[in-house]
């Protein structure tokens, strides 16, 4: 059997597992839970988040809704926080223990819950969330609670996760605007037989959770605290105090204007009346495992994009692959065909002839003296052709064999990066693979965050061993030093920025902002798990393994490196790399911010989709890097290492600059702590990319560069 066979298996075999889990199929849960007759389903409560603002706030932190009063429902007293794993605390959630009473095949068409006062403030609060649109999630069976739309056409019907708390309308009479909030809840429950032996004992299962919000006033309501005529048209139960005008005529004496608006609190209160009712319908159209699908809208739509974005991908990776064999051809026939090569493959010095002006500084020192040597190589550099011209000032990558390998400036820093890109190149591997295969899912609620920073932290080893082992070819000593720097540089730029995020988050009491236990037991997980596991590698790495070798002797006396062209510069070289890999992700990523930041009721979920555009883009990062690294290296440029770095991370500047102008042209945030943590947790995940990307980059420019010198001897 050819020897490459074997690979073209292995990348068979990878492709038609990528296609195959193209669709993104997901586990919507390790197990089915059955509910019998007569028995009593929890709801829990969570949180209100709004497309407007990125605060959320805990839904029992609002003052205008009822309290729990503790009381025992489904085994657990209301109130009860539930247990949250570190994904959902990340994420805001704070679900708890509700006073809703739901008992499955029991219809309830009115149930009091309670009439709550409010003071002004109270009041206040509630409009603005109003105002900002805010929604509640509440969860029953671990399906969110959700508004059921239907297509224009009537043929399809989908759901967006939460339901509005209120809303807002204008006074026919006034023209002023007036706000209401939605005191009484439908639940909708539906269910289907449970299959197996759960099934043969009358056990059921939930598959859709409907809530349908309504706004009633107070009035009309009969003993049991209920509407009189709840299915008829009512008169919304409006938030709003009339303002104390005795108050405020002696506040503002002289003025023969009141405000309406009193921001003192005078003991003034407004009581909301909260009712709901239950409705338990069987649907045996929807099955448990799929009944996530119905969060998932405009699926047929958007796949044509998402293929279309797939297409785009592949074919600027297949023009990028083509310059890349005609790089990798020329190279290999300038080592082993007669283009500066001698018959026994050893590097032969030619004389080149300058394009800038200058010479290269050894040429120049070998350069004869006597007259009838210049003559003779005036002549002969006047019967070159064009075309031997161009190989000559392409072949100047071979005149680095004795500085192309020595060790770059602040090794020191490179090192660690380095060693952290591993880790987030294992990190994000490992996500996309779980993610395809259906094991992180949105039913697995905050499940991706939670195994992303598991992955990150015992991706320790790996990040230790790889950092040390370069820090050892680099010629470090402080292998402890380095340790530390790999375990803390990275992590502890993270943690930092998140902590400083925090405190503005804290000052809104929001509910993004995180408790102050999770922030220590984050720091647990650097010092306590991921710095041992750190030292571990980097002892393996430097004491038992050894140090990358090198094809060429690094000469004492450091080559003086010619002036650059400018699209070869660092900032400008890297800015043009970086745009090639972006224009591959970049119709991908709008799914993605749509998911994170516009429609936050909707699931991202085609990670099959994503994990073949992020393949493609790592393919381009690889090959975009080859061709820039040849690039400089023949400009006699061998300062490849930080720039390597910098060409593969150099799309995480347009990824940046792409969620400026996401920013501006598609959401409506408003607030100064809600751009803030836009912009910042935006440059941080774009500075977790450019980390992630820039390491593939040295990878591939580091491979790159030692096949080529590997593949000549110079002399």
């Amino acid at each position: 059997m050819p020897s490459g066979s074997p690979t073209r298996l292995c990348q068979l075999f990878a492709f038609v597992s990528l296609i195959s889990c193209i669709n993104a199929f997901y586990i919507p849960g390790f197990s089915i839970k059955s509910y019998v007759d007569d028995e009593v389903i929890p709801l829990q409560v969570n949180k209100v988040y709004s497309d407007r603002s990125q605060l959320q706030y805990a839904y029992y932190d609002l003052p205008f809704v009822c309290p729990p009063t503790g009381k025992l429902h489904a085994g657990h007293p209301s109130g009860r926080s539930v247990s949250l794993n570190l994904g959902e605390v990340l994420r805001g959630d704070r679900i708890m223990t509700s006073d809703y009473d739901l008992v499955m095949g029991q219809d309830q068409e009115c149930q009091y819950l309670c009439s709550h006062k409010t003071d002004r403030q109270g009041v206040q609060r509630a409009r603005d969330l109003i105002e900002e649109g805010y929604v509640a999630e509440w969860i029953v069976d671990n399906l969110p609670g959700a508004t059921s739309f239907v297509t224009v056409d009537r043929t399809h019907k989908y759901y967006a996760a939460g339901f509005k708390i209120g809303y807002k309308d204008f006074s026919p009479l006034t023209a002023k605007q007036k706000y209401y909030i939605n005191n009484h809840i439908t639940l909708v429950v539906r269910y289907r037989k449970a299959s197996g032996r759960a099934g043969n004992r009358g056990g059921k299962v939930i598959v859709g959770f409907e809530v349908y919000p309504k706004s009633i006033e107070t009035a009309h309501r009969d003993s049991t605290g209920c509407p009189q005529e709840i299915r008829s048209d009512n008169n919304g139960m409006e938030m709003y105090i009339p303002p104390n005008n005795t108050k405020l005529a002696s506040q503002y004496p002289s003025s023969s204007y009141l405000p309406e608006a009193d921001d003192v609190d005078d003991g003034s209160t407004l009581t909301v009346p909260y009712t709901y009712a239950v409705y338990f319908r069987e649907d045996e159209t929807i099955e448990w495992s799929k009944r996530w699908d119905l969060y998932f809208n405009n699926q047929e739509e958007s796949n044509v994009i998402h293929w279309l974005a797939i297409v785009n991908s592949l074919v600027i990776c297949s023009l990028l692959t083509v310059i890349v064999i005609m790089v990798i051809n020329r190279t290999y026939r300038q080592v082993h065909g007669k283009d500066g090569a001698g018959d026994d493959g050893k590097l032969l010095l030619k004389h080149r002839k300058p394009t800038n002006g200058t010479k290269s500084p050894r040429l120049r020192e070998k350069a004869p003296a006597g007259l009838l040597e210049q003559s003779g190589d005036t002549g002969r550099d006047d019967d070159l052709s064009s075309d031997e011209e161009f190989v000559e000032d392409i072949s100047g990558w071979k005149l680095l064999h004795g500085d192309v390998f020595r060790a770059p400036p602040y090794a020191g820093y490179l090192a660690p990066l380095i060693g952290s890109g591993m880790q987030l190149v294992f990190m994000a591997t490992g996500l996309l693979v779980l993610s395809c295969f259906g094991i992180l899912n949105p039913s697995f609620r905050g499940g991706f965050v939670s195994v992303g920073v598991g992955l990150f932290v015992f991706a320790g080893v790996i990040s230790g061993y790889f950092s040390s082992r370069l820090y050892k070819t680099f010629g470090g000593k402080n292998w402890r030093k380095n340790t530390f720097m790999t375990a803390l540089l990275f992590p502890g730029l993270l943690f930092t920025t998140i902590f400083i995020l925090n405190l503005f988050v804290w000052a809104q009491a929001s509910s993004t902002a995180l408790p102050f236990g999770t922030l220590v037991g984050l720091i647990a997980l650097m010092l306590l798990i991921q710095l041992p596991l750190v030292y571990v590698g980097s002892w393996y790495g430097f004491h038992q393994s050894q140090p990358y070798e090198h094809p060429t002797k690094t000469s004492s006396v450091p080559r003086l490196v010619p002036e650059q062209v400018w699209y070869t510069q660092n900032i400008y070289g890297a800015l043009i790399a970086g745009f090639v890999p972006f224009a591959v992700v970049f119709i991908e990523l709008l799914f993605v911010f749509r998911s994170l930041w516009q429609d936050k009721s909707g699931y991202y979920y085609v990670f099959g989709f994503l994990s073949i555009v992020s393949l493609v883009g790592i393919l381009t990062v690889v090959e975009v890097t080859v061709v820039a690294t040849y690039i400089m290296l023949c400009q006699e440029n061998y300062n490849w290492w930080w720039q390597s770095v910098f060409i593969g991370g150099g799309s995480s500047f347009w990824i940046f600059l792409y969620c400026i102008v996401f920013y501006y042209t598609k959401l409506n945030v408003h607030g100064f702590i809600s751009g803030l943590l836009f912009f910042s947790y935006s440059l941080l995940a774009c500075t977790v990319y450019g980390l992630l990307t820039g390491t593939v980059g040295f990878l591939t420019a580091y491979t790159f560069v030692r096949r080529i010198y590997g593949a000549i001897k110079a002399d």
